[in-house]
């Protein structure tokens, strides 16, 4: 290869490596789904807005759960990114301990043979639910939004707190703004005994700016985790390693392939029974290997090798083993037949040859 060939190849693979590193290096929008800062259709900003337009006590909490300290009873709301499963964590279980509630959107569950599309009734209105998931490890009276399937919505009631569970998150997202039923639901269902409410956002990756300078105390390699330094040396040793592999520079001495040998007989074994199904010539199978059993079962007998009449085989399978020769008059019959038969016939009758053959 030509000096100017090679160098374009080189530019050419050094990009497509810096744009793969490019695209899994760049921040996930993953950990926006179902924050009220999203305007997208997986966000929950205009749900937020319409709490705010209603005079409804509501603010945002960006940091984590355990430096909440409520006055009065509260609820927190957590908008899952992704499923998680129905346990609880620790700092949840030590919130509801306290006397508040707990509600979560976004619990892993069983996929149910419901409509994708279903509309649960409420007393809030019809609630549009675009999930298949449904729980049913619930009570009926546990569970606040749900169908024959299972629940959709449900709640378990601690020693002092409630916690509420739904399997979608996306009950109140964006996408719901023409369902204002939608919106009325998930405001009664946060509004419980008329506590404050909080939405975590902390979550999603806000954080108040107290938290995060605690947090940007770190190790050096954490300070490289948060800046585009660290993507920057990890291109840098991929083109390094590009340069070498282009230039052909192995590392230690090279070896040689070897030659793998061919077994001419194998190769040929293999060929005629390509040949043999397709040309669907069973009965030719049967016929030659059955001939070839039938000799090596008369030499572990001591009978020779020179084929025997069918019954005379028969008496003197009976007379050197003792067993009964239905067996062995099944495979024979099959083979003096020489008709044509099935794959499956093919593979039954084969079996029954190796089973005759281990009973020896």
């Amino acid at each position: 290869m030509k000096k100017s060939k090679r160098s374009a190849w080189l530019g050419a693979i050094a990009i497509i490596v810096i744009i793969i590193l490019s695209f899994f290096a760049a921040p996930s929008t993953q950990l926006y789904i179902g924050s009220t800062y999203n305007r997208a259709p997986n966000g929950y900003g205009a749900w937020y807005a319409y709490m705010q337009d209603r005079g409804i006590p509501i603010q945002r909490w960006q940091k984590p759960l355990e430096k909440l300290k409520s006055q009065k009873p509260a609820t927190l709301l957590r908008i899952q990114s992704s499923l998680r499963p129905a346990d609880l964590l620790p700092d949840e279980e030590a919130w509801l301990d306290k006397g508040n509630n707990l509600v979560i959107l976004g619990v892993r569950s069983r996929v149910s043979p419901s409509p994708f599309y279903t509309w649960q009734t409420s007393p809030d209105g019809r609630v549009a639910i675009a999930t298949r998931r449904r729980y049913t490890k619930v009570q009926k009276t546990q569970i606040s939004l749900g169908d024959q399937f299972g629940a959709v919505v449900w709640h378990k009631t601690q020693e002092k707190g409630k916690v509420f569970f739904s399997t979608t998150p996306y009950i109140a997202a964006n996408a719901y703004q023409d369902e204002i039923d939608n919106f009325k639901y998930l405001a009664t269902l946060v509004q419980q005994k008329g506590n404050q409410i909080f939405v975590d956002e902390y979550i999603h990756g806000y954080k108040d700016e107290d938290i995060k300078d605690a947090e940007s105390q770190g190790t050096l390699i954490d300070y490289l985790a948060q800046t585009p330094l660290l993507a920057l040396l990890i291109q840098t040793g991929m083109v390094l390693l590009v340069l070498i592999w282009s230039q052909n520079r192995r590392l230690g001495q090279p070896v040689p392939l070897e030659t793998p040998v061919i077994d001419n007989s194998e190769a040929y074994i293999q060929a005629l029974a390509g040949i043999l199904q397709k040309a669907e010539s069973s009965d030719f199978v049967v016929e030659m290997v059955g001939k070839e059993e039938q000799l090596q079962l008369q030499k572990a007998l001591g009978l020779g090798s020179v084929p025997l009449e069918h019954q005379t085989l028969l008496n003197l399978w009976v007379e050197k083993t003792g067993k009964s020769p239905a067996e062995l008059d099944t495979v024979l019959k099959l083979q003096a037949r020489k008709r044509r038969i099935s794959q499956r016939e093919l593979f039954t009758w084969l079996a029954k040859w190796r089973m005759l053959r281990n009973s020896q």
